[in-house]
């Protein structure tokens, strides 16, 4: 079975986690892994802040309390993401509410942003999908227009640029994940960025149940959704190849690219002459009229031949539990849906090599022919 993405752990990670073990740095209060973390990775993204927690899912919810957003506002997001996105601000007593994709580098599209405004809206979640940038000059514009925070969902985006300029050093605070399938892993975990020291000093105290003085008074509801020092130390290791990781995930979209050049009905994944896309997975559409099969079909075929596929999200206006939400906003994200039927990634472990590339290629490319 090819895998849809396996990580890729070495033996200098594995030294670093013991070592840190042998430190004792078994919990997210102390230790010297984890400030070095946090600062390596907020240099990394150009923020001046990182906090580090226990996962991206974790970090979306924090910034959003940290934000003061809850019961009565309203939050847009991209109608196609993980859950997660939406759990931050469901979690926090607020309604999202989707913006629909644009059909190019599927993220969210600018143009139906400021018609979704109302005076009950606080906050953007904008969402890298699949490491290709949204466009952050034009979003923060809208932003400030309207005196929004913005909250970059960079789950999927670590080391994507737009102009040159990383995601995450966009917005107010950027929320990434470190699970086993990102850019970079720590098996589970993320990170929150920031430039602003006020923010930065909440973020930390939310995450770690808000002990106030005396250390057993609380004035705030917290969490604790700390990162253990062994698990940074985990992160650290996996940042030093951040470089050559992305530089691999860039050839395995190519060499993708490629390969399925000129096939009748495959949409690849683009790349805006802005933008750095990273390829966190590498995702395709398929238009059924031209390429004579579903997109379910072939991921049929795909698994019949044990290459491993996964869908794109169900969208945000289609989740259930969003939908009955009290307060919530019956928005049409017509290309959002689309997106949902026709799309799905392929393997995208940033060790594959041609051959096995190959294979999947050929398979596509047979199907589509017989």
């Amino acid at each position: 079975m090819i895998p849809v993405f396996e990580p890729v752990i070495s033996e200098d990670e594995i030294e670093e986690v013991v070592a840190a073990l042998r430190r004792g740095e078994i919990s997210g209060s102390f230790g010297e892994a984890l400030p070095a973390f946090e600062g390596a990775f907020a240099e990394y993204v150009g923020c001046q802040y990182g906090v580090a927690v226990n996962s991206g899912s974790s970090a979306l919810q924090l910034a959003v309390a940290a934000a003061g957003i809850g019961p009565g506002d309203e939050v847009l997001v991209s109608a196609s993401t993980n859950i997660a996105t939406a759990l931050a601000a469901y979690h926090n007593g607020a309604v999202s509410v989707p913006v629909d994709s644009e059909p190019v580098t599927w993220n969210l599209d600018l143009e139906l942003v400021e018609e979704l405004i109302t005076p009950r809206t606080k906050a953007i979640i904008p969402v890298h999908l699949y490491g290709h940038p949204v466009d952050m000059d034009a979003l923060m514009a809208i932003a400030e227009k309207h005196n929004l925070l913005v909250i970059e969902d960079c789950a999927e985006s670590h080391g994507a640029t737009v102009r040159g300029r990383m995601t995450g050093s966009f917005g107010h605070m950027a929320c990434f994940s470190f699970y086993a399938n990102k850019v970079i892993t720590t098996g589970e975990g993320g990170m929150i960025t920031t430039n602003d020291p006020a923010l930065a000093e909440r973020l930390r105290s939310l995450r770690n149940l808000g002990f106030g003085e005396p250390r057993f008074y609380h004035e705030i509801p917290a969490f604790n959704f700390r990162m253990p020092g062994y698990v940074a130390a985990l992160g650290l290791a996996q940042f030093r190849k951040i470089d050559r990781i992305i530089e691999e995930k860039r050839r395995v979209a190519q060499t993708y690219n490629r390969l399925l050049a000129g096939i009748p009905g495959v949409q690849t994944p683009a790349e805006l002459d802005w933008a750095k896309n990273v390829y966190w997975m590498y995702a395709i559409i398929i238009d059924p009229a031209a390429y004579g099969r579903t997109r379910d079909q072939l991921a049929a075929r795909l698994w019949e031949k044990k290459i491993q596929t996964r869908t794109f999200f169900c969208p945000m206006n289609q989740q259930p539990f969003l939908r009955t939400q009290p307060g919530t906003r019956d928005i049409p994200c017509p290309v959002a849906d689309r997106l949902w039927e026709t799309g799905l990634y392929l393997p995208s472990t940033w060790t594959l090599d041609e051959a096995t590339i190959g294979l999947v290629a050929d398979c596509i490319r047979e199907f589509q022919a017989g």
